[in-house]
C-alpha cells in the first residue's frame, strides 16, 4: 500500500511563538517544585522568556514569509507589533511585582497566564486565516478572564471576571458568526483569498457578505472597547486587581489593532466603503461618550477606562481614513497609547501599598509635596493623554487628525478636536490635585529600584518621543507599507 505523505510546514516564521509556548510549559512545571520564597525564579524566567522572544522576533530580517498552509504570516508589521507586545508585558510584570506580592497573587499561575496571553496576542498579530485569528483571540481572552478572577477573595474581582466572561463570550459569538458568513459568501477563510474573491465577484456587496462584515466589526469593537460595545470596560477596569487592569488596558490593544488590519484591510479592503461607515459611527460615539462620562468619575481606574474608550475612538479615526498614512498614524497612536497607559497605571501601582488601593482621584492630592519627581512623571503622562505638547500624545492625535482630515472627514475631525479639549479637563484635574491640593496621605513612597528606574524611563520616553516622533512614525508607516 502506498504511504500517504503530509507536507512538513516551515517552522522558521513561527520560531518566536514556538519558543514562547515551550517557555510557558517550563514555567508551569518548574513552579510546582518551588516554595513561596523562591517564586522570584518563576518571575525571572518569565522576564527572560519575553526578552528571548523579543530577540527572536527582532532577528526575523524584516521580510514576509507564510507557513502552515498560508494560515500564519510573519511580516514587518507583525514583527514591530510583537516587539512592543513583549516590551509592554515585561514592563507590566515589573510594575506589578510588589503589588501582586502583597496580595497573594505572586504565583506561577499569574506568570503562566501572562505568557499564554502574550502567545495569544502574537498569534492574532500573525494570523492570515480566520480560524487562526479566532484561536489567538480566544487564547488571549481566556487568559484574561482567569487573570481578572485570580484574586479569589475579592468580590469585585470575581464579579468583574463574570461580566467580562459573559460579554466576551457574546462578542466571540458575534465574531465567529461573522466569520462563518464571510466563509459562506467567499468559500474560503484565508484572508488573501477572501480579498481576491470579493474583488473578482460581480456582486461583492451581497447581503450575506455585508452582514458578515457588520458582525466582524461588532466583535472587533468589543475587543477594542468602543461604544456601544464598551459596557465591560469600566467594570472590569475597576474590579480587576490594578496589575491585571494594567495588562488588559495596554498590550491587548496592539493585538486588537492587528485584528482590525488583518480583517478589514488585508481581507475586506474591497468593502472599504461599508466598514468605513461603521467605524465612523463607532469612533464618533466613543469620542463623545468616553470623554463626557470620564468627567464625572471619582475613581481613577474608571476614569482611565472611559479615557481608553475615547482613545480607541481616535484610533479608529486613523483606520477609517483608509490609506497608508491613516494606517500608519493609527499604528503610531496605539503604540504610544500603550506607552502612556503603562505609565498611568504604573503610578497607581506605585501609590498602592498593603491594605490600600490608590484608586481615587483624591489619593493623588499633594503628590508634589510627597515626591516632586513622581508628580512630574504623572504630569508628563497626563499631558500626553490630553494631547498637549511637547509630549508624544500631541503628535499622535495630530497625525490621526491630519489623516482623517485628508481623507475627507472634515466635520469628524472638528468634533474630535472639540472632545479632545473636553478630555483635557479631567486629565488636568489630576495635575491640579497633585500640585495645588494638600496631601491626604503622607506615607513615604518607597518603590522597588527596578520599578523606579522603569517608571522614570517610561515617562521620559513619552517626552522624548514627543520631541522626536519621526523615527517611530517612519517605522510604523514602513512596516505597514511592506506588509499590506
Amino acid at each position: 500500500m502506498e504511504s500517504i505523505g503530509f507536507p512538513v510546514p516551515d517552522l522558521g516564521p513561527a520560531v518566536p511563538e514556538i519558543f514562547l509556548l515551550g517557555a510557558v510549559c517550563t514555567v508551569l512545571l518548574l513552579d510546582v517544585f518551588l516554595s513561596d520564597r523562591s517564586r522570584w525564579v518563576s518571575f525571572l524566567l518569565t522576564l527572560a522568556a519575553l526578552v528571548v522572544t523579543g530577540f527572536l522576533v527582532a532577528s526575523g530580517g524584516g521580510s514576509t514569509a507564510y507557513t502552515f498552509s498560508d494560515m500564519f504570516v510573519r511580516d514587518p508589521m507583525a514583527d514591530v507589533l510583537k516587539m512592543f507586545v513583549c516590551i509592554a508585558v515585561a514592563g507590566i510584570l515589573v510594575y506589578g511585582r510588589s503589588y501582586v506580592g502583597l496580595r497573594g497573587m505572586y504565583r506561577g499561575e499569574l506568570f503562566a497566564l501572562a505568557l499564554f496571553a502574550t502567545l495569544g496576542m502574537m498569534v492574532m498579530i500573525s494570523a492570515s486565516h480566520l480560524l487562526l485569528l479566532y484561536l489567538g483571540l480566544e487564547l488571549l481572552s481566556l487568559s484574561l478572564y482567569a487573570m481578572v478572577a485570580l484574586q479569589r477573595d475579592s468580590r469585585l474581582a470575581v464579579e468583574a471576571a463574570m461580566k467580562y466572561f459573559v460579554l466576551g463570550a457574546l462578542a466571540s459569538g458575534l465574531l465567529l458568526y461573522g466569520m462563518s458568513m464571510i466563509y459562506g459568501a467567499t468559500g474560503t477563510m484565508q484572508l488573501g483569498q477572501i480579498a481576491s474573491a470579493i474583488a473578482g465577484s460581480d456582486n461583492p456587496k451581497g447581503w450575506v457578505l455585508g452582514l458578515g462584515v457588520a458582525f466582524l466589526v461588532a466583535g472587533a469593537g468589543f475587543k477594542l472597547g468602543v461604544v456601544p460595545f464598551h459596557m465591560w470596560v469600566p467594570d472590569v477596569y475597576h474590579g480587576a486587581p490594578t496589575a491585571v487592569t494594567l495588562f488588559i488596558g495596554s498590550a491587548p490593544k496592539l493585538a486588537a489593532f492587528a485584528l482590525l488590519m488583518r480583517l478589514l484591510v488585508s481581507g475586506l479592503e474591497a468593502m472599504v466603503n461599508d466598514w468605513q461607515q461603521m467605524l465612523w459611527l463607532l469612533s464618533v460615539l466613543s469620542l463623545v461618550i468616553g470623554n463626557l462620562t470620564a468627567i464625572v468619575q471619582t475613581n481613577i481606574k474608571r476614569m482611565l477606562a472611559y479615557s481608553t474608550i475615547s482613545h480607541m475612538g481616535f484610533l479608529l479615526l486613523g483606520v477609517l481614513a483608509g490609506d497608508l498614512n491613516g494606517y500608519g498614524s493609527a499604528m503610531f497612536y496605539v503604540v504610544t497609547y500603550v506607552l502612556m497607559s503603562l505609565a498611568a497605571f504604573g503610578m497607581i501601582l506605585l501609590l498602592s501599598r498593603e491594605g490600600f488601593e490608590a484608586e481615587l482621584l483624591d489619593d493623588f492630592k499633594g503628590l508634589n509635596q510627597r515626591s516632586p519627581w513622581y508628580a512630574f512623571l504623572m504630569l508628563l503622562t497626563m499631558f500626553s493623554m490630553a494631547g498637549l505638547p511637547p509630549t508624544v500624545g500631541f503628535y499622535a492625535k495630530l497625525s490621526v487628525l491630519q489623516a482623517a482630515f485628508a481623507a475627507g472627514f472634515v466635520w469628524t475631525t472638528v468634533l474630535a478636536v472639540m472632545f479632545s479639549l473636553v478630555g483635557a479637563f479631567y486629565y488636568l484635574r489630576i495635575v491640579k490635585l497633585m500640585y495645588f491640593d494638600a496631601p491626604q496621605d503622607v506615607t513615604p513612597i518607597l518603590p522597588q529600584p527596578d520599578m523606579r528606574v522603569l517608571l522614570s524611563a517610561n515617562a521620559l520616553a513619552i517626552l522624548a518621543l514627543g520631541v522626536l516622533p519621526q523615527p517611530l512614525m517612519a517605522l510604523c508607516i514602513a512596516s505597514i507599507q511592506y506588509s499590506l
